[in-house]
């Protein structure tokens, strides 16, 4: 007879059945000292008697479990992944299963799955991490801004630039808008949608794109952008970062959409930045259901635009001055 694999217990177990098949203990104290009902530990005294120390290992050992997935199903799942998904991370390639092919399994089997046929490798977090900043406290005090450049539409379609507008106390995605670059015109063109459906915050903070701040101001220019004049009018304050680590809410939501978004848009056949804008709006709603924070306890921050007229009114001197000018709008 080979070796026996057995745990504490059941090791346990057969010292306190020895004792009472020797007499030096009776089968009261034994079940007393095994936590077992007399009954039971005459059912293990007997089976100890017959088949020897051996008998008192579980049955189940070395046995598959009863919930376990059929092989079938687990290939079926992976042969789904491989086909449309094989750049999906375990936890949308779970929803996918479900939602494409009601094909339910939790997003932790997936993981284990793609991670043993070499679909998923987890990332060692090896790189310094900077201290996360606060949030703040009110929706609407401060919303962080900034422009990702992808490949959105992948090999459907031409390069573009994403605007993303994200409150910084909820995560909660406030404006998004595809463009064909960053420039003065369509950040004027996302903050005005952005006014008119949300109203006016405390604070927008970006990076230091030429949008928001000249790089290089002289007696000649002042470090004010026709971006940040607008503001001024609106009584907004822009604030810049010295650093991405520092707008990290909105750079990680740029990060997720470039993963998710991605393959929604794939999935749903967009290929244009017009039929992308009419996409927008039902993907940020779902997108906000499944990430978005709730605020401290407190009112909103945001102040309500006056409708009497455009919402973006204290927009148009600098607008037509871009216009007059005919400069470059980054300048």
């Amino acid at each position: 007879m080979g070796w026996v694999m057995m745990s504490e217990r059941e090791l346990n177990r057969i010292e306190v059945l020895a004792q009472i098949d020797d007499g030096r203990l009776t089968v009261e104290n034994g079940a007393n000292m095994l936590g077992l009902t007399r009954r039971q530990s005459f059912r293990l005294l007997k089976r100890y008697r017959s088949d020897g120390a051996a008998a008192i290992r579980h049955k189940a050992r070395s046995k598959p479990p009863n919930n376990r997935i059929h092989k079938a199903k687990r290939a079926y799942a992976l042969t789904l992944i491989k086909e449309n998904y094989a750049d999906f991370g375990p936890t949308l390639a779970a929803e996918m299963l479900a939602e494409q092919h009601g094909f339910r399994v939790s997003r932790e089997t997936v993981r284990k799955w793609m991670v043993e046929d070499g679909l998923w490798l987890s990332r060692k977090q090896r790189r310094t991490f900077h201290q996360p900043r606060l949030r703040r406290e009110c929706f609407g005090e401060l919303i962080q801004i900034d422009g990702s450049e992808h490949r959105w539409f992948e090999d459907r379609g031409d390069p573009c630039t994403l605007l993303v507008f994200i409150d910084d106390a909820t995560s909660t995605l406030m404006e998004l808008r595809f463009v064909p670059s960053e420039s003065t015109f369509s950040y004027f063109e996302a903050l005005e949608s952005y006014l008119y459906n949300h109203g006016r915050p405390v604070a927008f903070y970006s990076d230091k794109h030429t949008v928001f701040r000249v790089p290089k101001p002289s007696q000649h220019m002042t470090g004010v952008t026709q971006f940040g004049r607008a503001l001024a009018e609106l009584k907004i304050e822009i604030l810049c970062a010295n650093s991405s680590q520092a707008k990290g809410r909105v750079e990680r939501a740029n990060r997720t959409l470039q993963d998710r978004m991605v393959k929604e848009l794939r999935l749903a056949g967009i290929s244009d930045m017009v039929a992308g804008n009419a996409f927008l709006p039902r993907y940020m709603e779902r997108y906000n259901a499944k990430f978005a924070k709730a605020p401290a306890p407190g009112q909103s921050a945001s102040r309500a635009q006056h409708r009497t007229g455009s919402p973006s009114r204290g927009l148009l001197p600098a607008r037509q001055a871009l216009c007059n000018k005919g400069s470059d709008p980054e300048v």
